[in-house]
């Protein structure tokens, strides 16, 4: 394989790419995104001047590191970003895909001067109270399947003069996703969406959720209201399996039991069913779900693997930070750590759908899994790779990227529709 070559279509696929999600921005932000997200890929890094220095440019870096933030700071390139990519990967969502929505820290331990910093729990250092933002992100993916299609990337704080609260934060990204893949898939959220405002918005809009519960809250089965705690540990659980996971590099088993009962939420009608899992910890696990429940243990275990499926989220979200060094993040405002977001996503994206799933760049992605530098070889969490693999390239094969205008549009089909 020509290597040189391959960077150079690399860098003309990421500048057709990067044309689709930018067309309704300015010519001077579609060159930013365009500059950005190659940027991104190449340095492993969101910081302006390491994007800066993949351009190969004439141009002093300090000149290009201010006109990045002037760019940066634009109140469009989130909104449109996130727009075309929901357009383009609508038609990847069907009934049965998992729209995955997980809150997460993005710490800033030592900074002083970021607007509007709030505190945050830091989920990798047990829990300690620190300075930063929070993230919301949604990633769909199918039960049995490792592919996975990031949707949806946005920061907040709540010092910031706009924020309402964390429901409406999570309601906005189910809206915008929701209308967007036309109310298909079915939502997965951990204990945090375990609340009547999240409930009622989801049955209202008839939207199928997975919703780990809390145990605190009542119940109403077979007339009666009820503690859901209390009934899980009543629940029959006449099924069984074990499943395998990995923590700190080593698999742990888990010999799980299951079931699940019929249920209602107070003041609600819509008949919902919770499924309870014993074997993950000292309580059951509860999940209310609108999924419908037939005989035998089928319906029911896809229920648990759709929740269980958010572990592989949570390595997601661990790629992003480590392999683009997220939280190095040095923009001081609050609306170019938002765009930044944008950017991720974008990045993400081209890496987990444009290079991995579409058939047309198999071979490509291969490649790039080989190219990368890594002692024990590819992991199995792919993404880790073809983020070395692409930087790595990038770094032994440079070059500047090409304008849209200055490639082909018969060129570099990504069957998009």
């Amino acid at each position: 394989m020509n290597f040189s070559h391959l960077a150079n279509k690399l860098r003309n696929k990421i500048t057709k790419f990067s044309g689709i999600l930018s067309q309704d921005l300015d010519k001077t932000a579609q060159r930013f995104v365009r500059e950005a997200v190659y940027g991104i890929m190449a340095s492993q890094s969101v910081m302006l001047t390491e994007i800066g220095r993949q351009l190969e440019s004439t141009v002093p870096l300090k000149k290009i590191e201010e006109r990045f933030s002037r760019q940066l700071i634009k109140s469009r390139i989130w909104d449109r970003l996130h727009q075309r990519i929901l357009s383009l990967a609508s038609s990847r969502v069907k009934d049965r895909t998992l729209l995955i929505l997980d809150l997460s820290d993005l710490k800033k331990k030592y900074a002083e001067k970021m607007e509007y910093l709030a505190q945050v729990r830091d989920g990798s250092e047990g829990g300690e109270i620190v300075d930063g933002d929070w993230t919301n992100q949604v990633i769909a993916s199918e039960v049995g399947s490792n592919e996975i299609i990031p949707l949806y990337m946005s920061l907040y704080s709540q010092n910031s003069p706009d924020f309402t609260s964390e429901n409406d934060e999570i309601l906005t990204a189910i809206d915008q996703v929701g209308e967007a893949v036309h109310n298909r898939g079915i939502w997965v959220i951990d204990r945090g969406a375990d609340r009547d405002a999240i409930f009622e918005p989801l049955l209202q809009k008839q939207r199928d959720f997975v919703i780990r519960m809390v145990g605190t809250r009542d119940l109403i089965h077979r007339g009666e209201t009820v503690r859901s705690l209390w009934l899980a540990y009543a629940c029959k659980l006449p099924y069984r399996k074990t499943i395998v996971k990995i923590i700190h590099g080593k698999e742990v088993t888990f010999n799980l039991s299951f079931g699940h009962v019929k249920v209602q939420l107070p003041e609600m009608d819509t008949s919902l069913n919770m499924v309870v899992v014993r074997g993950l910890g000292s309580k059951p696990m509860m999940l209310l779900t609108t999924l419908e429940i037939g005989p035998g243990q089928k319906d029911v275990w896809f229920i648990v693997l759709a929740y269980l499926k958010r572990w592989s989220v949570e390595e997601t979200i661990r790629f992003i930070k480590q392999t683009y060094d997220l939280e190095n993040i040095r923009v001081l405002r609050y609306a170019r750590l938002q765009n930044m977001m944008a950017l991720i996503l974008a990045v993400f994206y081209f890496v987990a759908v444009i290079l991995d799933q579409n058939q047309k760049l198999t071979i490509m992605a291969g490649h790039i899994l080989k190219s990368a530098k890594r002692v024990f070889g590819i992991p199995d969490f792919k993404y880790y790779a073809l983020g070395d693999g692409l930087s790595n390239i990038f770094a032994r094969f440079p070059g500047q990227l090409q304008k849209q205008s200055e490639i082909s549009q018969t060129q570099l089909s990504f069957g998009f529709g």
